[in-house]
């Protein structure tokens, strides 16, 4: 008999019933040190006292409107974003996924208004991840995201990661758009070196063609800057924004540029729950605290720590770890060992990991980790990964 909750995940048989900071509390009792955060959800770990504060006192008074009318809450939070990023203006969703299909519909309105309406193709890369829905696994590709979901959505290019000849020779007259991660998370924590997104910008606006990035998952603070393609110096046409922003409540963003976000009049697009007053009033506390350039350079810190303590680990284990890669707060450690073993060996040593592509195990800590917290994540993964070493 199927289960009442649909079973599409493979779900541990851990229960928790309580979040602090970095920790997770078990039904049982048992205190788990978290460095999944929600897959990258709970920048400021688990019940912070500014976003609990934030919550109750909007949710005391008002929830919901829609936006057939003003909302005081997502004005503010629109206002910090545009004054700490490259964007003029800002949509709000309440996920990646929703963030990805306005996206695309944002690149290929762009041009079906500037006469141009044969660019609709979307350039993307493997390995990708840009969310579940019928836009996001077209753009994404894989066999695993699509196989038995057809027919797909038409308009998408996939291109090898990291082939700069197929993606100059892949632009063509058709091209609206280039969709990339920054940071590929869910491809297994694959940096995109600060040398080829300056080469995309460059290669974008010698083509007239927009740049979408995908910050969902390596977006506000996880890097250590509020978003990681500032480290290369380069502005996107169009950005995709979740998880982190919200601090937990389902939020997500599409900022975009003026010129970028032209085409989207009264009517485009809508959304009844996006950018209510309850998500905005908890992202703009996370804005307000995030993009605080001493938080950021203390992530930068902590990050810098954490990836010291990570390489001891590697080459006191070398039977289980091959390296690690990413940066800041998202890290990945390439296994030679079935990634799922070392979640499970987390579990037993009470530290919450999560699984990637490409043999990777990610940890994305809550930014708000402490030191201490950090050594003991180090002690616990190195228990998790004894469990593993052959005798």
């Amino acid at each position: 008999m199927i289960s009442s909750v649909l079973p599409t995940y493979s779900r541990a048989p851990l229960s928790f019933v309580k979040g602090e900071g970095a920790w997770l509390i078990e039904a049982d009792g048992r205190r788990f040190l978290d460095l999944g955060a929600g897959i990258a959800v709970n920048a400021l770990g688990h019940a912070h006292p500014a976003l609990v504060k934030a919550l109750t006192d909007q949710a005391a008074a008002l929830w919901h409107t829609s936006n057939l009318y003003q909302i005081p809450q997502q004005q503010e939070l629109a206002d910090k974003l545009v004054e700490h990023t490259f964007a003029d203006t800002v949509f709000f969703t309440n996920s990646g996924t929703e963030s990805c299909e306005l996206a695309v519909k944002m690149a290929r309105k762009y041009f079906h208004d500037k006469g141009q309406p044969e660019r609709v193709e979307v350039i993307t890369f493997d390995g990708a991840f840009h969310g579940r829905s019928s836009a996001g696994i077209a753009a994404a590709g894989s066999e695993k995201m699509t196989k038995g979901f057809g027919p797909l959505l038409p308009g998408f290019v996939h291109l090898p990661f990291g082939d700069h000849d197929a993606l100059t020779a892949a632009i063509n007259d058709k091209t609206c758009a280039v969709l990339v991660e920054p940071i590929q998370g869910e491809g297994g924590i694959r940096p995109l070196p600060d040398a080829c997104l300056k080469g995309l910008r460059d290669l974008c606006d010698e083509h007239g063609v927009l740049m979408i990035l995908d910050e969902v998952q390596c977006g506000v603070g996880r890097t250590g800057r509020l978003f990681a393609h500032e480290w290369a110096g380069v502005t996107p046409d169009i950005m995709m924004v979740a998880k982190g922003i919200g601090g937990g409540f389902p939020l997500g963003a599409v900022l975009a540029t003026e010129d970028a976000a032209s085409g989207m009049t009264a009517g485009t697009h809508g959304s009844t729950y996006g950018g209510n007053p309850l998500g905005c009033a908890i992202g703009a506390r996370v804005m307000d605290i995030i993009a605080d350039p001493e938080f950021l350079a203390e992530v930068q810190r902590k990050s810098a720590l954490l990836r010291q303590k990570l390489e001891g680990l590697v080459a006191s284990h070398p039977d289980v770890f091959e390296s690690v890669r990413g940066a800041g707060m998202m890290l990945g450690l390439k296994c030679k060992v079935a990634p799922g073993d070392l979640v499970a060996a987390g579990y037993a040593a009470e530290v919450i990991t999560v699984p990637a592509a490409d043999n990777v195990v990610r940890l994305l800590p809550p930014l708000t980790i402490t030191d201490a917290e950090i050594a003991e994540a180090i002690t616990r993964l190195d228990t998790a990964a004894g469990s593993l070493t052959p005798a």
